[in-house]
Formats: C-alpha cells, structure tokens, sequence
C-alpha cells in the first residue's frame, strides 16, 4: 500500500500519536515527568526528521510506537519512555552518547548507549557471530534490565511491521525473534508479548501454516462465543450467589501454541482438545485473594468435571516472575476440555505487564531499581561467558523456558528449582561452597545420589564433606546454569593446580635427563604427544597420564639422527606440518569413547551412515553380528534406531581420558587377617581422586576373597594404588578384572 499523505496531515498524526502515548501510560506521570518525556520526542523528533521508513511514513512513527509499548504493555515509568523515544536516536544520527548525558543525565544516556551497541551488532548472518551478538544483547542485563526491556518493545514494533521488508529479511528476523526475544518476554512474565512475539513469528517462518490456522480460528469464532456465553451462563448463578463481581473472558490459545501442539502429538487443528481456554477474573470480596479464588475454584468444579492431574496452583506458590493464578482442566460443555483460569484484578494485571506490576502491588509504587533483585536468578544464566557463544546461548534459552518444581529445605523453607534438577543442583542453589563441598544428599529421610532428580514437595537434606572436590561427571547431570558455571570454574583452577605442578615436575625430570626446559622442547613435547598446548602437556605431566617410559622414549627418538633428518624436512615444509597438527586437533581433544552410565571402555565400530568423529554427540547401537556400531545422534536413523530397537540402544560420549575419572574392578584375595578390610579401604580413601563405587570381599576359614570397583584418573594412578595394597598384610593377589 502507497503512503500518500500532506505534510500538515503528517505533522497532525505525529502529534496525534504523541497523545496517545502520554494517554496510554501505565504509571501516572508528574509534571517533570511529562517535560522529560517533552524533550525526548522533541530531539528524536528533529534527530529522525529526514528519516523515513521502508512504508514511506515518517522515522519517528517508530520511536513513538516503541515507547507506547514500553509505557502501556511493559509497564515503565518516564526513564524507559524517555529512552525508548531515543533508542535510535545515536544509532542513525548525528547526536552521540556524551550529547545524550548532558541532555538527559547518566541513566537514560546508559540505556541508549545500551540499545545502541545491540543495533550494531543485528547486522550478522554467520551463526557464531550472531549468537556472539546475544551474548552481549544478554549481557547488558548487568547494567540495566530496562535496556532488554525497550530492546523487546523494538522488535514487537519491527515484528508487527515487517510487511515491507524483502522476504529473506524476514525470515532472518522471524527466526531470531523466536530464538531469543519471545523466550525472554516469557522469562520477564510479559506473557502478551511473548504470545504475540511467537505468533508473528510464525507468520513469517510457516505463513501456510499460519495462514491456515487463522483461517480455522475465524470460522469457529461464532462458535466459541456461543460456547463462553453457554459457559459463562452455567457459572452464572452459583457467582452470584456468593456475591462475586466477576468477568469472564474467552479466548483461543496462541496460533504458535496450537502449531506446537500439531506438531508435537502429530494431529490436526481439529484433533488439539484444549484450544480455548477461559478466564474469570475476580474482585476481591474480602482482604484475603486466595480464599475468594478457591472459593470459585469450588464453584466452577460444582458445575464442571475437573481434571485433578491438570490442577497448577501459582497462588500459594507463584512463578519466580511473580505470575499468580489457579489454573483447572475441566470437562465443559459437549464434553470438551477447557482450561479454566482464575485470577483477581492484581493477578491479571502482573499476569499481563510482567514485573512492572508486580512491583507496583508489592513495593506501592512501580519502583523499577527494585528489579535487580528478582532477576538475580536470571543474572546467573550470564555468569558463564568461558562457554563459546552458542553453548552460551542454548544454555541461557534452557533458563528462559525451563518449568519450576518447588523444594522445601530440612527447615521447611521452600525453594523453586527447574524442572529435572538435581539434588546437586538444590545444593548449588543454597550455597556454591555448598555445592562444591556436597558428597550425598538425603531426600524425604532417604540416602540419595547427587544425581537424583527432584519432585515437587520433596525435602532435601545436603551432606558435604570438607574433603569432596567437584567432578567432571557432575556437568552430565546438573541443569542449572548457577551449578555448571560454577563447577567448570572449580574444575578449571584444579586443571590449572595441576598443571602448574606438571610444569615442575617435568622441569625436574628434564633437569635429570639433562636437557634444558625451554619454550623448544616443550614445543616438541606437545607435538610428539599430539597435544594442542603447553597447558595440556603440563596438566598430564601433573596428573600422572604421561610417565617416565613415554618421557624417556621422546628422548631417544629425539636423539636419533633419522628423526634429525626429517625434523629438517619439516622445517623446510612448515605449511604441511601445520596442517598435520591442525587435523588432529579436535580428534586429540578425545581420546576414548565410554558406553553406558558406568562409562566402560568397550569395543565398537563407527556406523558408516553417519561418520561420527570425537567429539560428536553419539550413542551406541547393539547389532546381532557386528557388535556395537556408533552412531551420531542426529543420524538419519537414529530415530527408527530408537523407536524400533530401544532396549539396544546404549548411552555413549566420547571423553579426554587424562580429563575424566574412570571406572576399574580389582580382584583381591590373600589371608584373613584382624582389620585387612579396614586396611585396604584405608589406603584407597587416603589415595587423592580414588573413590569407591562398591566392594564385594567374603572370608572363609582363614582366607578372604572379593571385589572392590573403584574411579582412578588413569593407569600409572591405578598401578600405584595396586603397589600399595599389595603392602598390606595378608594381601597375596591383586589383579584388575573386566565385571563384578
């Protein structure tokens, strides 16, 4: 469609425009307020005044439009809409960052500068780099979450204006939004937007599909009015009675929710049995809301079936984004289900601006400094930045969607955790010395792994021990973002501890073998051991994984004149050297592939369907002949593989095995002495990063035989440990065997 209008016609729209938005706030605006907001538009104004959009219409259309939603959806008070007005303004003009200060001080400069850097980093297509552009969008939530907030405004504004882009920008932009922006309008309970964020979403990405379901959703509109009356007249009656004011709201679920319900269960637009859903939001009729919204749970299930597996009680216990209401499945008329939700005036209104609200209830006012607090929980998805920028990413969206279940502590305080976490991750949310120092925990009374996941209403008791370290097998089974930062952190200053020790101990024995340490030996230590860096050769100098044998066999071929010559050669041919090293770098990286939850070292062949190299996701499949075949998980029949053959298919990831504890059984056998357990178990808890998995030892007249399994960090650790129980008095054998 042509834009076409007159200049006064423009400039009385503008200012039209500007009413309605100083109308729509959330927040009542003093007189300073309204100056701030004055002066803002009046340089964005005159900033963007030769700008226009790809539509034709004026650049300033957009900042206006920007700032309704920051003021009228989100909820922000006179700072945000000042900063929203202007978010472009350094962006596309000539106006800078120290002009924004002495204009309009140190905070609303901050969250233009803020919004300003991500507008400059949106121009990437590469998918590291991009995900690289998230991180840092992410990481402005230390210095000020409003810049997020605007950041969201900007792309709904975008989003519901993209007609009159080129097809392949919108797919670009479709597919971000739906990345990152509608997870974090989820996370900051803007639960509108984020509807509508997804919806558009897929009307860029699947428009046949979106299409198609708006279409459906218009023909039954007729239909699902009469259906709210029909249902609303049924509850009618018993509200009344109880003297509620009451109104009650129907509504499709999201075009994206039913899209997603299509595609996970597989079925039709016709065949998703809750696609409406209904709402009654209440006046209270005393001071206490939970009562009255129990109350006409009571009335509701009076009149309708519910399902009592469907019950989500946000009330007694809301959602860390402070969203508060009862949700029922019920069974309405003609027999369809129908989601029932039940919130007061003050529950809706959080449910609908997100935490604007939800301070301006529990603090009197919309106090927006006071958000820090609350978003601390998604401060801590940012903590890990040693992560690449697409692990960084996933890792953050997990945080973003994740479900809650709710913990009580051994003093009966209740904490919130993600769906699926563990008992180590309960630990970590208490405390990280907690964390790193927990060797167990009691759940419900009752001994637990810490890799037990939580329910809802367990009590979780933590036992640590002053002795315990942090594990690399912890990452395989903890989920939140606080308890993985935080052990990789400890797991890298022990690598670091010991390598710092593995560079002395290699001095000594190079000093022993008289040849000098310096920057050319250990470069030629790193190659010959097909390492990537000095690091890596002085951590496995540290933890044993490299001894004197191999140590001594460098230097024998360093010495021989054959190696000399090629050494030479390859000097010569720099380019082709470099290029050996760089092959191996990822297969080095893992040397050894494990099966199973006992990580065993078994025999396998790599399927040729997929080609997986170290370092892939994988899983193991067990054939009639061939034994077992590895296969990458995102094969082209993994799935048939797994859904056919289930009971076949075994867990499996490849490992650094210098880097990664590993299970071994030692058949032990000799004469019954007083106190020989005792004595054995003393020598491995006293060994460093030996533990005990299980021991199986039974005695008969005079001798004793059995089997201890336990997790050594590699071969010269083991044959070490078995030196020393071969000391013990009355030990006569001690071998290492293949299974209990």
């Amino acid at each position: 469609m042509e834009y076409n209008v007159t200049i006064e016609e423009e400039n009385k729209e503008i200012a039209n425009r500007y009413k309605d938005l100083l109308k729509g706030t959330y927040e009542v605006l003093s007189k300073e307020d309204k100056e701030l907001i004055r002066k803002a538009f009046d340089i964005a104004l005159d900033a963007h005044s030769k700008q226009r959009r790809k539509t034709g219409e004026p650049y300033i259309f957009h900042p206006i439009a920007v700032a309704k939603i920051v003021a009228m959806e989100i909820g922000l008070g006179a700072t945000s809409i000042a900063a929203a007005l202007l978010h472009d303004v350094v962006e596309d003009t000539d106006y800078t960052i120290d002009d924004m200060e002495q204009l309009f001080g140190e905070t609303i400069a901050r969250i233009v500068n803020g919004l300003t850097k991500i507008s400059r980093l949106n121009k990437a297509q590469d998918a590291s780099i991009q995900a690289e552009n998230f991180r840092k969008m992410l990481l402005t939530l230390h210095d000020d979450v409003r810049v997020i907030l605007i950041k969201i405004a900007d792309r709904l504004h975008n989003m519901q204006t993209m007609d009159a882009m080129p097809a392949h920008k919108q797919v670009k932009i479709a597919s971000e939004t739906l990345y990152i922006y509608a997870p974090l309008a989820h996370r900051l309970g803007l639960y509108n937007i984020k509807t509508e964020l997804e919806d558009l979403g897929l009307k860029y990405t699947e428009p046949e599909v979106f299409k198609d379901i708006v279409t459906k959703i218009k023909e039954s509109k007729e239909e699902q009015q009469k259906y709210l009356e029909t249902f609303a007249n049924t509850l009618k009656q018993g509200l009344d009675q109880e003297q509620f004011k009451y109104d009650i709201k129907g509504r499709f679920k999201s075009i994206y929710s039913i899209r997603r319900k299509m595609r996970n269960q597989n079925v039709t637009f016709d065949e998703v049995y809750d696609k409406f859903a209904i709402r009654i939001i209440f006046t209270p009729t005393s001071k206490d809301e939970k009562f009255d919204a129990w109350k006409i749970y009571s009335i509701v299930t009076d009149y309708f079936k519910p399902n009592p597996s469907r019950l989500r009680d946000w009330i007694s216990q809301p959602k860390s984004t402070g969203y508060e209401a009862l949700h029922i499945t019920v069974v309405g008329p003609d027999a369809q289900w129908v989601e029932v939700q039940i919130r007061s005036e003050r529950m809706n209104e959080i449910a609908e601006k997100g935490y604007a609200a939800h301070f301006k209830y529990k603090q009197g006012n919309s106090n927006e400094s006071g958000l820090e607090a609350w978003l601390n929980r998604l401060k801590e998805s940012l903590e890990n930045q040693s992560l690449n920028a697409v692990d960084f990413v996933e890792e953050f969206k997990l945080n973003l969607y994740s479900k809650e279940i709710y913990v009580f502590t051994p003093k009966g305080d209740l904490k919130s955790l993600p769906k699926d976490a563990s008992a180590l991750d309960f630990a970590f949310s208490i405390h990280t010395d907690v964390g790193l120092k927990c060797r167990g925990a009691k759940v419900n009374g009752k001994l637990v792994p810490l890799s037990h996941t939580l329910k809802s209403g367990d009590q979780i008791e933590v036992i640590t021990s002053s002795t315990n370290k942090p594990n690399a097998r912890w990452l395989d089974f903890v989920i939140t973002a606080r308890a993985k930062t935080k052990i990789r952190a400890a797991l890298k200053d022990e690598e670091k501890q010991i390598a710092e020790e593995g560079k002395a101990i290699l001095m000594r024995k190079l000093r022993h073998l008289k040849i000098n340490f310096n920057d050319k030996i250990v470069n030629e230590l790193v190659v010959y051991f097909k390492l990537r860096t000095s690091f890596d050769l002085f951590f496995r100098f540290g933890n044993g994984a490299i001894d004197n044998t191999q140590l001594k066999a460098f230097v024998s071929q360093r010495n021989s004149t054959f190696l000399n010559f090629f050494k030479t050669k390859l000097r010569r041919n720099n380019t082709s050297s470099k290029e050996i090293i760089d092959t191996e770098e990822v297969t080095h990286k893992y040397d050894a592939l494990v099966f199973g939850k006992e990580e065993e070292k078994l025999d396998y062949k790599l399927s040729k369907c997929c080609n997986p190299i170290p370092g892939d996701k994988v899983f193991g499949f067990l054939t009639i002949n061939e034994g077992i075949k590895v296969h990458k998980k995102n094969c082209p029949n993994a799935i048939s593989l797994q859904s056919n053959y289930a009971y076949r298919i075994m867990q499996a990831k490849w490992i650094d095995s210098t880097k990664q504890d590993f299970k071994v059984i030692l058949h032990i056998s000799g004469v019954d002495n007083k106190g020989i357990v005792n004595n054995v178990t003393g020598i491995i808890s006293s060994s460093n990063d030996v533990f005990i998995h299980s021991i199986n030892i039974t005695g008969d007249e005079g001798v004793f035989d059995g089997k201890i399994s336990v997790s050594v960090k590699n071969s010269s650790q083991l044959s070490k440990l078995i030196k020393s129980i071969q000391k013990v008095d009355g030990v006569k054998k001690i071998e290492r065997v293949n299974s209990l």
